[in-house]
């Protein structure tokens, strides 16, 4: 593990026996020794278990926003206490959107104190009572051993709390899938999604296409959703045990909804539209473990980079090739992950203390990388995947949620379907605001730049009735018998109190990743703007680039900036 993991986690603490881990548990490398650190993030080695440490261990000091608290001790609460207790759990509970992470036996210092076994059993208790006030339900994601000033055996414990689906407002994250042609996407997708593992020949992914020509190429070339849900106590929902999509949203308090894009270089132009328009809150990069860094891999890599999307890294089919080379592969990514364009941090998840550990760290720190090994033929490792997208919290906080939907409303056009008796319906992403049904709002710009007026008849949410959208969730309006040939991609739908324009020219700030010539005056190029993709042409240039004499012509190097004029065409 690269150093920097040490600052970023502070203090150290002994999972079960284990190995020192820093912070809230590091990322096991292959070392036999390891680090700690103190309060002040000063390094030991390997202690002796026997011996009093000189510092004692931390974790961060408890924020008073998010979703993680710190209790020193829940034993035998008064009438009085218990209620401010539930009282602050709800407060977690919403700052999480319907989770929270509760460490017991640590102080709000950070200070890993732990507690015996009496205490911790008492701890543990009421915390259920609180959890079953507020409608919620505790899982055990793990418990460690403490060392510190202590002859008897003192343990600290954490806790996820999750509140039990009201009403579907269940917990939605969006994951979008990345990688290049023939890495497994699909294949980890519909073993996820099915719960049956592949029979090496991409029996699991023939559910997910949605045309005939992908299951005759077994390649997508089309963007297409699925849903995989964990329940209120951490268990995995899908399709094996629920038979329709419905029943799963029922079921679970959390929904990843997974978006499968295509990796194929000949459908790139479809991918960027999917990490565009479809607001993915992170992104799962797949790796063949047999061909390493190849095809558009760096391509769908610079692009969440470029977008600011975080992501992980999945290395699949590691039960073609020897251990050797995945080895090889994992070092390949550990590399490019280090270098400038990118400083992330990679962290190899092997156990589920890891998974438990990346998915914590993943939230808090946009340079962790987590990187899993797995098979979707043998299953090997597919359970620590599992964890990660069980455990992984909301990447935007409620503040930042409750701004948003302060706003007016703006729903944006992806998808225009026309469904028997029920008339034109359309699929999107609400950006900001609120939509319930009955809403009366305008769709635009047509081909002359107006606003038309429109009803929302009815809205369904991963396939199943929902009354209310709120900013930030994916959902398909049916607008009853509105005319569909007025409607196209990239419309936006809005309330009329917004008073929409529209703009034929913008200037934009742009990095240039690649170019095979020069980009120049006059050079067409398609433009993505969230859901928008639209053809423009560049009418001028500012930067500090070299400059051909007597022509508009600049020449940059790779990741060079720029400002730049562009006419819509």
């Amino acid at each position: 593990m690269d150093s920097r993991v040490s600052e970023l986690f502070g203090g150290c603490c002994r999972p079960g026996g284990g190995p020192a881990v820093g912070g809230t548990l590091k990322a096991r490398g292959a070392g036999g020794s390891s680090s700690c650190g103190g309060p002040k993030g000063k390094k030991k080695n390997g202690r002796n278990r026997g011996s009093k440490a000189n510092n004692p261990p931390y974790l961060p000091p408890e924020a008073e926003d998010g979703n993680i608290e710190y209790k020193l001790k829940l034993v035998n609460p008064s009438q009085y206490r218990f209620e401010h207790l539930v009282t602050q759990m709800k407060w977690r509970l919403q700052e999480g959107r319907g989770e929270a992470v509760y460490q017991i036996g640590v102080e709000d210092n950070g200070l890993l104190v732990g507690l015996a076994e009496e205490e911790m059993r008492a701890s543990l208790k009421t915390l259920h009572r609180m959890a079953e006030k507020v409608g919620a339900d505790i899982t055990v994601l793990r418990e460690r051993e403490v060392d510190y000033d202590s002859d008897t055996p003192r343990k600290i414990t954490e806790v996820l709390v999750r509140k039990v689906p009201d009403n579907q407002q269940f917990l939605d994250l969006r994951v979008a899938v990345l990688g290049n042609v023939d890495s497994g996407k699909s294949t980890l997708l519909g073993v996820l999604t099915q719960g049956e593992l592949d029979n090496g020949r991409g029996r699991a992914r023939l559910n997910l296409f949605r045309h005939l020509h992908e299951i005759q190429s077994g390649r997508t070339s089309s963007i297409s959703f699925e849903i995989l849900g964990f329940n209120s106590k951490g268990e995995v929902v899908n399709y094996s045990d629920s038979r329709t999509a419905e029943e799963i949203c029922e079921s679970s308090s959390k929904m990843i909804t997974f978006i499968d894009l295509a990796g194929h270089h000949k459908y790139l132009h479809t991918t960027i539209f999917g990490l565009t328009s479809y607001c993915p809150d992170c992104a799962l990069l797949l790796v063949s473990a047999n061909t390493g860094i190849a095809g558009t891999t760096r391509e769908h890599l610079g692009l969440a980079l470029a977008l600011k999307v975080p992501f992980f890294i999945v290395v699949s089919k590691v039960d073609l090739c020897a251990k050797t080379t995945v080895e090889r592969t994992v070092r390949q990514l550990e590399r490019v992950l280090k270098q400038p364009g990118c400083h992330k941090v990679p962290m190899l998840v092997t156990s589920e203390d890891d998974a438990v550990t990346a998915a914590q760290q993943f939230a808090q720190s946009p340079n962790i990388t987590p990187i899993f090994t797995l098979s979707s033929v043998s299953g090997e490792s597919l359970d620590l995947l599992k964890v990660f997208l069980n455990i992984l919290p909301p990447l935007t906080n409620s503040k930042e949620q409750e701004e948003l939907m302060q706003q007016l409303t703006e729903f944006q056009v992806d998808e225009i379907y026309t469904v028997p008796e029920v008339g034109t319906v359309v699929g999107g992403t609400l950006s900001s605001g609120i939509c319930r049904e009955g809403d009366q709002l305008v769709v635009g710009p047509t081909d002359d730049g107006c606003f038309l007026e429109l009803r929302v008849c009815s809205i369904q949410r991963n396939r199943s009735a929902c009354r209310v959208l709120r900013a930030g969730q994916a959902a398909t309006l049916a607008l009853g018998d509105f005319d569909r040939a007025l409607l196209r991609k990239g419309m936006v739908m809005v309330s009329p109190e917004m008073n929409p324009t529209i703009c034929s020219v913008f200037e934009a700030e742009i990095v240039l990743l690649f170019h095979a010539t020069t980009f120049r005056r006059g050079f067409q190029v398609t433009v993505h703007v969230g859901n928008v993709r639209q053809t423009a042409v560049v009418e001028k240039i500012h930067a500090k680039g070299t400059w051909r004499k007597g022509k508009d012509v600049a020449i940059f190097p790779t990741l060079q900036g720029m400002d730049s004029l562009f006419s819509l065409c």
